[in-house]
């Protein structure tokens, strides 16, 4: 069995690792199965770093597409061209996409159209809001899909919904678990964490990728205002890409407790979700890690697409509302937050369970 599996952007990768591990696994027990990897960006994407292979313990894409922008059509219009071109190439049995991206939706298409079965991993997820472009490609890409990969019973529920039959539906449980697991001794502690004088579990950590929080400056005043005022002392660490830090810098905020820092090589950032007091962020993958370490954690949006994570996990939502921020950050600070379970199969077989279905 050949298997093509893309990735349309960094964090896919996480996802990504596990499951080329477990075919290499397979293929050493004397399994007939291989996998090729795309990438659909360009190979001198500067948020491939080069320390992130490495980290993950996989090798490089196969192939990079070499497809970027951010007009959506055209996106799609790209990696369509190029992906059946790759295709036509480099024949497989099985393309296997990853979550919710723009890549995700038109590799599928094209596969699709080549009568090649498709998988679709963190299969199931919704926002119920078809004004996203992510929500449209997720109900594409699960409407082809031969292979639905769910991380948990809601998604599993929310396939049912749209009528998909139930024997393409797998619940395999959250492949990041797997990665965070595999790396969860390995983990680096930064240079840089003792010239700040940070402490572990005495510092919070800020992560923040959104567009559409970014964009509206005021409220983003409002909300870094209240979170370095309600931490107090407690230093906030924020390793954050440039036109995140941009966008933080021209507010110009008298914060002396926020380091903003450079983006952190995967290993490194590991290291200070763990050790961190308190995980503030926009990232669904982030809040799901969180839950898995047991770090109480508040996202800013109003949906996760894991609600596990805030129904038994760590995890709080307060949407981009200042004031619903100031009651957890006080919360939090009380040392009230809740300690959170573990969900069902976060156990970090996830891949290997993935690879047992393919190959039936």
């Amino acid at each position: 069995m050949k298997i093509t599996i893309v990735a349309g952007a960094r964090p896919n990768f996480m996802k990504i690792a596990p499951i080329t591990r477990a075919i290499d696994a397979a293929k050493a027990q004397g399994k007939r199965i291989s996998y090729r990897l795309v990438y659909t960006g360009n190979q001198d994407d500067s948020s491939l770093d080069a320390s992130l292979f490495a980290d993950l313990h996989m090798k490089a894409p196969d192939a990079y597409l070499g497809v970027g922008g951010n007009r959506l059509t055209e996106l799609t219009a790209g990696i369509m061209v190029a992906f059946e071109k790759e295709l036509t190439e480099n024949p497989a049995h099985v393309v296997l996409v990853v979550d919710d991206l723009t890549a995700t939706m038109s590799c599928a298409i094209v596969a699709k159209k080549q009568n090649i079965k498709v998988a679709h991993l963190v299969a199931g997820t919704r926002s119920f809001d078809m004004s996203m472009p992510k929500e449209v490609n997720r109900m594409i890409t699960d409407g082809l899909s031969d292979y639905l990969f769910t991380a948990g019973m809601v998604a599993n529920r929310n396939l049912n919904q749209t009528g998909t039959e139930n024997e393409n539906v797998y619940y395999v449980g959250n492949i990041l678990i797997d990665t965070i697991r595999y790396n969860h001794k390995q983990l680096i502690k930064p240079v840089w964490f003792s010239v700040l004088g940070l402490k572990e579990q005495e510092y919070i950590l800020l992560t923040l990728n959104r567009h559409v929080l970014l964009n509206d400056k005021e409220n983003l005043r409002n909300l870094l205002t209240t979170l370095t005022e309600k931490a107090g002392k407690t230093p906030i660490v924020a390793p954050l890409h440039t036109y995140v830090r941009d966008a933080i810098k021209s507010l110009n905020l008298d914060a002396p407790n926020l380091h903003i820092m450079p983006t952190q090589s995967y290993l490194s950032f590991g290291y200070l979700m763990n050790k961190a007091k308190a995980i503030v962020t926009d990232s669904g993958n982030v809040a799901e890690e969180a839950t898995f370490l047991g770090v109480p954690c508040i996202t800013l949006n109003t949906y996760a697409e894991h609600p596990e994570t805030w129904r038994i996990g760590t995890n709080e939502l307060v949407g981009e509302d200042p004031a619903a921020l100031s009651a957890a950050m006080d919360k939090l600070m009380r040392g009230e937050w809740k300690r959170g379970e573990l969900p069902e199969r976060w156990d970090g077989r996830t891949a290997e369970r993935i690879v047992q279905i393919l190959l039936r």
